[in-house]
């Protein structure tokens, strides 16, 4: 029986964590090509952009930074409420799987388009790979966690990067079949880069030397969407700011919402509100920081490769290695100040490097792929 000798699959990025992870794939799926020699079906990925992300800040120079392809697709979809921006890719992508026709959609993280596309795929029977799979903060007030279970729930290849996150997929009843354990896609891309973000002049730039400085990123609507959480926020950071410098480059949401509440930055010279940075930069800062204040999943996991002490400020992560074997610790508003103030006088490096942050995730993904589509042949071939 002849087999397509083409494996063709959408690689779906939508926000800016997204970009870092479909960049080692795509490069990975080309290294494939070249190494396969027609011993199995040639690789063909293409990029959707599902325009998630629109602004310069969080999406134009990600894909220069990353030189990832331009998307052969953008659905240009921009923002909306979460049913709205959800509902629009949902329209866009089933066109675009009708005129592609793909084997596998391959979705990455926990944003809105992963959501998006796997509900397409799942009711046109088309291969769905999730990468990142498993991660849980049990918090279902949490949009992301809500993405995370459906996509998982729906799911034909489950890709984790942490046995807790296997323990957690077997927990719901998912076949472990189904589950493979490949690592940190994100450190793909780090280590990649490294070279390059070590060649940032953003510290020259801003008068800051290497281990004297704190790194700040805050987008969370929990944190930055309630007037009285943003205003305390800032008076932490302001104080902190009277012991070293504090680099804050602010989300388009957070400088809207500080805008929006009235809480400016005068009179607080050792706080620095920047525009968003790019990647280069943002690695650059979080090697060099003495400390990272963050809500966010990815800085979570840099400051935790870098060994850089980490405060998220959430209840709960969904990466609970940077927390158990890392440089991360939970914090919360009411002890923000004094969490800071133990960093500060704590040491400068802490914790260790997770299991497979190795920086050869892309190709356990790969192969991970190709080898379910040639079980699936075999099965079929049995049956048949």
């Amino acid at each position: 029986m002849n087999h397509k000798r083409t494996q063709k699959a959408l690689v779906v990025a939508g926000a800016r964590p997204n970009f870092m992870k479909v960049a080692p794939l795509l490069k990975e799926a080309d290294a494939f090509n070249r190494r396969n020699e027609g011993k199995f079906p040639r690789l063909e990925w293409l990029l959707v952009h599902t325009g998630q992300h629109y602004d310069r800040t969080l999406s134009d120079v990600f894909f220069e930074e990353l030189r990832i392809p331009p998307p052969a697709v953008n659905l240009g979809v921009g923002s909306g409420s979460h049913a709205v921006q959800t509902a629009n890719i949902m329209l866009k992508f089933e066109q675009t799987c009708l005129a592609e026709n793909p084997d596998w959609v391959i979705v990455v993280g926990d944003v809105n388009s992963t959501l998006a596309c796997t509900l397409v795929c799942s009711k046109m029977g088309i291969k769905v790979a999730h990468v990142e799979a498993g991660l849980r903060s049990f918090d279902r007030t949490m949009p992301e966690e809500i993405n995370r279970i459906v996509t998982d729930a729906l799911a034909d290849l489950l890709l984790t990067p942490s046995g807790d996150a296997d323990e957690n997929l077997k927990r719901e009843g998912i076949a472990e079949s189904k589950i493979k354990l490949v690592g940190n896609i994100m450190i793909d891309t780090l280590a990649a880069h490294l070279p390059e973000a070590r060649k940032s002049r953003i510290l020259q730039e801003l008068g800051l030397k290497p281990k004297s400085f704190a790194y700040v990123t805050l987008h969370r609507p929990s944190n930055v969407d309630d007037p009285q959480s943003l205003a305390a926020i800032m008076s932490s950071l302001r104080k902190l700011g009277e012991s070293l410098p504090v680099v804050f480059p602010a989300h388009p949401r957070t400088a809207k919402m500080l805008a929006q509440f009235g809480i400016d930055n005068r009179g607080s010279g050792g706080v620095k509100i920047l525009e968003p940075v790019g990647y280069h930069a943002s690695l650059c800062l979080t090697e060099n920081a003495r400390l990272v204040l963050t809500d966010s999943g990815g800085l979570q996991e840099e400051s935790t490769f870098f060994k850089v002490p980490c405060l998220t400020l959430r209840p709960n992560t969904e990466r609970p290695s940077t927390v158990s074997l890392g440089s991360n610790k939970l914090t919360r508003l009411d002890r923000l100040a004094s969490d800071l103030d133990e960093v500060i006088h704590g040491p400068a490096e802490k914790g260790q490097i997770p299991p497979l942050w190795d920086g050869k995730t892309a190709g356990r993904i790969v192969q991970a792929i190709v080898e379910f589509d040639e079980r699936s042949r075999t099965e079929t071939a049995a049956i048949e």
